[in-house]
């Protein structure tokens, strides 16, 4: 029996355990819309725009672990869709993008919501498809699903053009692939993993320096293994928070611009850097040339193109993370000495304590709350009973650095792209994905503002996210940087012009709080979470408080700006300036 395209894709999901599609309809689109209105083996949740749900699908697939699913139609459908795509294609998340798009004999004549779909996503996408022959549909499916989640993770495109939805073909799903060029590594060659462990064995003062790979390839455990049978300190990127609980006494925090003095002297004091799953980021690596200047190098990564792409590796196993540290696991307990870094640990420990994770609190009552202390009664509340969703800025660092994540699929945040907006749509697709925990999107009162329209979405479909506004009435990190390095110069990062938060989800049909004390906080908080039902917490914050420590931009990880513990009113240097 022959079915329609449309119907093959329904079949598709069905047989790829698909249960969750997030997407808007138009008119290249309807014929698949149409047999979703058919069909009961999904759910499909509409959001109020196409941005939101790629990121919705985003979350999704960070929290579960499976191939976000997301549905858009042609034209502006698609370029909606776009920075969705690119944020997930920085993050190395596993997406699989259907956009309608015009009939195949109206491609290339500029037709009515015609946009070049292919040409468009190709920097932003592991791999994009038109689907020119109804034949070809079965086989494309099958490898997007494929090279979505196999290797390095990325966002796959399927441009489906509206006549091939409607053409009729047998349907047979295909039960392999069939991809020459298309191999991932996945287990390490030995000879590179036992020079690995040579090299970790000789050092002296060796750190452990984690990055998102981790979390995608799923090596949680064995990371945590590792860090205990070596005893060798680690540091964790943004997109690695959690892989290493946070209350670990061998975690020295996260490194980088905005990470701690004693992890980022750890990456520069060191001796051998062990870079898992990590891509020397600028906003890690700071000035190049001050980058590991006493350390070897070793990089351990699923993709061969990010092997000495920034920092030249002197020892590298390429392949599936979680496959390397099994090998890797066994051949270094029987080798390594933990005593042998006894003094490299206690060196780092110095650093904590001389230069902890501060902040300014004084109980001022004429003064509006702290944000660090919002993000710590957070985290000492829901603790790990919550996923955090956190949109980009200020309030993105004060979470990675206040919030004590317990796993790494608990933090969950545009990491690479750095999108404003991505945080409260990602949580919906968190909430979907895990209905059992609580969901919470930390947001600035900027970001908020970009995909406010999901209220809507989570008021429709009794999605439980309990959203943290931080308003400072700004935009936060660029006045920061306006504030050190442009003389104060504050250009159009004022945000007094805004809505009534509450109001505003009253509007919607969600509940609304906002609060200008601790105990209003608590009590906001508490209440929210009870009530199992789209929120807002309107929290006023002190404007001007800075993110610190901070690493100026062209400088190397040494050179920190951050608070003095004996003065917490004043900033210092860690190299004192002219």
């Amino acid at each position: 029996m022959q079915i329609t395209g449309s119907k093959m894709i329904m079949e598709i999901f069905k047989q790829e355990n698909v249960k969750i599609v997030f997407g808007y309809p138009g008119g290249a689109i309807m014929n698949v819309y149409d047999e979703i209105y058919k069909q009961d083996d999904f759910l499909h949740i509409l959001t109020r725009h196409e941005q939101a749900a790629i990121h919705a699908a985003d979350g999704y697939a960070r929290s579960s672990g499976k191939v976000g699913v997301a549905i858009v139609t042609s034209g502006p459908g698609f370029t909606n869709a776009v920075t969705g795509l690119a944020t997930a294609y920085t993050d190395s998340i596993p997406l699989v993008v259907i956009s309608g798009q015009v009939p195949l004999n109206l491609i290339g004549t500029d037709g009515f919501q015609e946009i070049d779909a292919v040409g468009i996503s190709r920097p932003c996408t592991k791999h994009n498809y038109l689907i020119k022959n109804i034949k070809d549909l079965p086989r494309i499916f099958k490898e997007a699903f494929y090279i979505a989640k196999s290797g390095r993770p990325g966002p796959v495109l399927i441009d489906l053009p509206k006549d091939v939805s409607i053409h009729h073909d047998n349907f047979i799903y295909p039960d392999s692939i069939n991809l020459p060029t298309y191999n991932p590594q996945i287990q390490g060659d030995i000879k590179d993993i036992q020079n690995i462990v040579d090299a970790i064995y000789k050092s002296s003062k060796p750190v452990l320096y984690f990055g998102g790979g981790v979390a995608r390839s799923d090596a949680q455990d064995e990371a945590r293994e590792l860090v205990k049978i070596s005893q060798i300190p680690c540091v964790e990127t943004l997109m690695a928070k959690g892989v290493i609980n946070g209350k670990e006494p061998l975690n020295m925090g996260m490194v980088g611009m905005h990470g701690t003095y004693a992890g980022n002297m750890a990456l520069y004091e060191s001796d051998l850097m062990v870079c898992i799953g990590a891509r020397f980021d600028d906003r890690v690596t700071g000035k190049i040339s001050e980058f590991g200047k006493f350390a070897k190098i070793v990089h351990i990564d699923i993709d061969p193109t990010s092997i000495s792409k920034i920092i030249p590796a002197d020892f590298v196993a390429i392949g599936d993370i979680k496959a390397i540290l099994k090998e890797l696991l066994p051949k270094l307990s029987d080798k390594i000495n933990t005593s042998h870094y006894y003094k490299w640990r206690e060196k780092l420990n110095a650093y904590k304590k001389q230069y902890p994770l501060i902040y300014q609190d004084k109980d001022d009552k004429n003064k509006a709350l702290k944000p660090q202390w919002v993000i710590e009664h957070i985290s000492n509340t829901v603790g790990d009973k919550a996923n955090i969703c956190v949109d980009v800025g200020q309030h993105q660092m004060w979470t990675a650095q206040f919030y004590s994540f317990s796993h790494s699929k608990q933090f969950i945040s545009s990491s690479g792209l750095g999108t404003m907006g991505f945080g409260f749509p990602a949580a919906m697709g968190v909430a979907m994905a895990n209905p059992d925990k609580i969901s919470i999107a930390i947001s600035g009162d900027g970001g908020f503002m970009m995909n406010i329209q999901e209220l809507m979405t989570c008021v429709a479909n009794n999605i439980p996210v309990v959203n943290v506004i931080i308003n400072n009435a700004y935009l936060g990190m660029v006045r920061q940087w306006q504030n050190f390095f442009y003389q104060k110069r504050y250009s159009q990062v004022n945000l007094e012009a805004q809505p009534d938060f509450v109001k505003v989800a009253q509007a919607f049909g969600a509940i609304g709080y906002r609060v200008t004390t601790k105990q209003e906080f608590e009590v906001a908080l508490k209440e929210a979470i009870e009530k199992k039902q789209v929120a807002i917490i309107d929290v006023v914050v002190q404007r001007e408080e800075n993110v610190l420590p901070m690493m100026p931009s062209g400088s190397g990880l040494n050179d920190l700006m951050l608070l003095d513990p004996n003065d917490k009113d004043k900033i210092i240097h860690t190299i004192p300036k002219d």
